[in-house]
């Protein structure tokens, strides 16, 4: 098997380095991921500037977003493409509405894009920073990704309790749960009196019950949701065809 790895956190963070060596027991391992911290990117690419990959141990990182990581690997970086694309062990959790702003879903989103199959797998850090855990979690669910029937545009995302492997409660499929309001952004001066802003944390559970992600991380196990990259609200089409028939241009 050969395995294009990616995230978020940095080809330097300790969840990717972790993943990569888990994951080399089982196949060929190619890293291509950001020469920095580029949390948050979610699904953007460089479209305006050149994008430089250089090489490493293992792979290649690029001066680039998640995405154009996934992208340039797969459209001519790398002379042979992958079977499979794994964003990971990303370094918090991507549960519920993170989802629209993760990197790492991102990533994962991208192989898929292009023709893969792929996971974003994400460890719900608590202070322990079991990213073991997550790495082998992620071997796990490639053992027996070929045994897996879902739609060709589907993507695996994995949030990955932060405990030892053992302790783990096992493997629960999940849907996205919801967030309140992200909290208010926080108003700062820099050196120079010029107003700043640091966007504020995440909202607090909402949409947390049983079924959820939330839920199943809360009681130790593994939450397996699967994601599509039709974002159409197809039980919206026919109430939006007749708003619409009702509108005039002219």
């Amino acid at each position: 098997m050969k395995i294009l790895i990616s995230n978020d956190d940095g080809y330097r963070a300790p969840g990717i380095v972790t993943l990569a060596a888990e994951l080399a027991t089982m196949g060929e391992v190619t890293i291509v991921a950001p020469e920095r911290n580029r949390s948050g990117a979610s699904n953007s690419l460089t479209l305006d500037n050149p994008i430089r990959a250089t090489r490493i141990e293992g792979g290649y990182f690029v001066d680039g977003t998640p995405t154009d990581c996934v992208h340039l690997a797969l459209t001519g970086l790398l002379t042979e493409e992958p079977d499979v694309v794994v964003a990971g062990v990303n370094a918090g959790a991507n549960l519920g509405d993170d989802v629209i702003y993760s990197g790492t879903v991102a990533a994962a989103m991208e192989g898929r894009f292009l023709g893969l199959p792929a996971l974003a797998v994400s460890l719900v850090l608590d202070g322990a920073r079991n990213f073991a855990t997550g790495a082998r979690v992620a071997r796990v669910l490639l053992d027996g990704l070929a045994g897996l029937r879902i739609p060709a545009d589907t993507i695996l995302n994995v949030n990955v309790p932060d405990l030892p492997f053992d302790d783990l409660e096992g493997l629960e499929v999940t849907r996205l749960g919801h967030r309140h309001k992200a909290e208010g952004v926080v108003r700062s001066k820099d050196p120079r009196g010029r107003t700043i802003f640091w966007v504020g944390p995440a909202g607090p559970e909402e949409d947390a019950g049983p079924g959820t992600d939330f839920f199943a991380v809360a009681q130790g196990r593994v939450s397996v949701t699967p994601m599509q990259v039709d974002l159409t609200r197809h039980a919206a089409l026919e109430a939006a065809s007749g708003w619409v028939a009702g509108l005039q241009l002219r």
